[in-house]
């Protein structure tokens, strides 16, 4: 037979670790529940996507060992931005694949261009902003900068996004994707960056978790009746 009082510690233990860790098992429940019951594909903005845009062939190229370009070339990308080719050289330099001339960064127009080319067409551009750095917590974080954000027209508030170096579509972000972003750093608790599996803090309450359930199960076994018949010392 179980003593009252350390029955009383058990039940007390639970009891707190219950309150103390509630929240975040909520959270965990509710995050895992959104991304089960949510299509990958459209948080990523798939469904925001041309799903055929068009692809425009170019003749008359200069040759790349005629460029203006004195380093060895050990990879060659070729780009179209507003309808103009351009060569994406060693993932540094962009030239004008017609004329070999030095290409320092896109213009708006050219991005929103970039964007159109990529998105639906029936999204109609509301604003333009060129950024030049972001935060931990940016929803265009970790890419390329500067950049220039294409805002549309949208209940979704849609956002795309343009790296003005070499003017490449990087990435659409809408509501969506931001609850999705918003849940996935709860679920990971990684307040930082998103993504580390192995922060302190996860493994604090994945262990405290684990003697909330060990305490819920010693509990049961102290207060079940059952348990304590079966425990109790039999009287001569």
């Amino acid at each position: 037979m179980v003593p009252r009082k350390v029955a009383i510690r058990i039940r007390k233990t639970h009891r707190y670790l219950g309150i103390f860790l509630g929240i975040q098992f909520l959270m965990w429940t509710v995050s895992g529940l959104y991304f089960s019951w949510t299509d990958i594909d459209e948080i990523h903005g798939d469904h925001l996507r041309n799903p055929s845009p068009q692809v425009q062939g170019f003749d008359s190229l200069i040759s790349p060992d005629k460029l203006p370009f004195k380093q060895p070339i050990f990879a060659l990308e070729l780009r179209e931005i507003a309808s103009i080719p351009y060569y994406w050289i060693n993932k540094e330099v962009l030239v004008n694949a017609h004329t070999g001339i030095l290409k320092k960064g896109i213009t708006k127009e050219e991005a929103i261009a970039v964007a159109n080319q990529q998105m639906k067409e029936d999204l109609k551009v509301s604003e333009v902003e060129r950024i030049l750095k972001t935060d931990k917590h940016h929803e265009y974080r970790g890419r390329p900068l500067p950049a220039y954000v294409i805002s549309y027209k949208s209940p979704e508030n849609v956002k795309a996004y343009v790296s003005e170096k070499d003017g490449a579509f990087q990435r659409v972000r809408h509501q969506s994707w931001r609850w999705f972003d918003f849940l996935w750093m709860t679920h990971t608790m990684d307040y930082e960056g998103r993504d580390n599996f192995n922060t302190t803090l996860l493994r604090i309450f994945s262990l405290m978790g684990v003697f909330t359930v060990l305490s819920g199960f010693s509990l049961w076994l102290v207060s079940s009746p059952t348990m304590r018949k079966l425990f109790k010392p039999k009287s001569d």
